[in-house]
C-alpha cells in the first residue's frame, strides 16, 4: 500500500502567525483542511470564506473547505469566490438535496466533497458516491478539536474502500478527528488515503512548525513499523 497524505486542519495552526506557519506548511502538507461552521450544524465558530481568501494567494497546496452548516447553499458561491478547491459538505446537511449539491458545486468550478458524522452510515452515502471526489469521515463528534477517536468509525471507512474497488469508483478516502501517533496505523489499515493532522497529531509536537513535522513524521513510521 502506498504511503497516505498528510492534510494539515489550519483551525488548529497559530492565527496569529498564519502566514510564517502556511509557508512552513507549503513544504509539507498535501492539502490544507479549512472548517466552516455556522454555529448550528455544528456548535462552533472557526474559519470564514474571507479568511480562507484572504490566506488563498499563500497556499500552494489544495484547499478543502469541510462546510459544517445547515443552509448549505448560502456557503457555496463565497467559498468558490474565495479560492478553494474542493467543498465538503455534510451528508446530513443535504440529504434531501444532495445530488443537486455536488451538481452545484461542480458548476463553480469546485472539486466534490461529502463528510459523514460518526453516527451516519455508511451506505446512505452509496448512492451519490458516483459524483464525490473527497469522501471523508469524522471520528470525533463535530464542532471541536481534541476530541477522543470514535473506534466504530473504521468498519466504515473498511466498507467505503471495497465499495470503491467494487464500484470501480476514483473518490478519496479521508480522515478527519485525533490522527495521531496512536491512531495512525487503524486509520490507515483502514483504507483512508488522508488523514488531517490537527492539534494531537501536529501542532502540540512542538512549537517550532518544522520540528513539529519531523516529529509526526517520526510518530508515523515508529507506528506503522509497529504494526509489521
Amino acid at each position: 500500500m502506498s504511503s497516505p497524505h498528510f492534510a494539515v486542519s489550519l483551525m488548529c495552526m497559530d492565527l496569529a502567525h498564519a502566514a510564517e506557519q502556511i509557508g512552513i506548511l507549503n513544504q509539507h502538507a498535501y492539502s490544507f483542511h479549512c472548517d466552516v461552521m455556522d454555529g448550528h450544524f455544528a456548535p462552533n465558530l472557526a474559519l470564514s470564506p474571507d479568511w480562507i481568501k484572504a490566506i488563498a494567494p499563500y497556499s500552494q497546496v489544495r484547499k478543502e473547505a469541510h462546510l459544517m452548516a445547515d443552509d448549505v447553499d448560502r456557503w457555496l458561491k463565497p467559498l468558490a469566490d474565495a479560492g478553494v478547491d474542493l467543498i465538503s459538505p455534510h451528508l446530513e446537511a443535504i440529504r434531501n438535496e444532495g445530488f443537486r449539491v455536488m451538481d452545484r458545486i461542480r458548476s463553480l468550478g469546485c472539486g466534490t466533497g461529502l463528510v459523514l458524522n460518526p453516527l451516519t452510515p455508511f451506505e446512505a452515502a452509496m448512492p451519490i458516491l458516483p459524483r464525490v471526489d473527497l469522501l471523508t469521515f469524522m471520528s470525533i463528534d463535530t464542532g471541536f478539536a481534541g476530541q477522543p477517536f470514535i473506534d466504530e468509525v473504521l468498519p466504515k471507512i473498511e466498507a467505503a474502500a471495497v465499495f470503491r474497488e467494487r464500484e470501480g469508483l476514483h473518490y478519496e478516502i479521508q480522515v478527519d478527528g485525533h490522527c495521531y501517533a496512536d491512531t495512525f496505523r487503524r486509520v490507515v489499515d483502514s483504507g483512508a488515503d488522508t488523514l488531517i493532522l490537527g492539534n494531537a497529531g501536529l501542532f502540540s509536537l512542538s512549537d517550532d512548525l518544522e520540528q513539529a513535522w519531523k516529529c509526526m513524521e517520526h510518530n508515523f513510521s515508529e507506528a506503522m513499523e509497529a504494526g509489521q
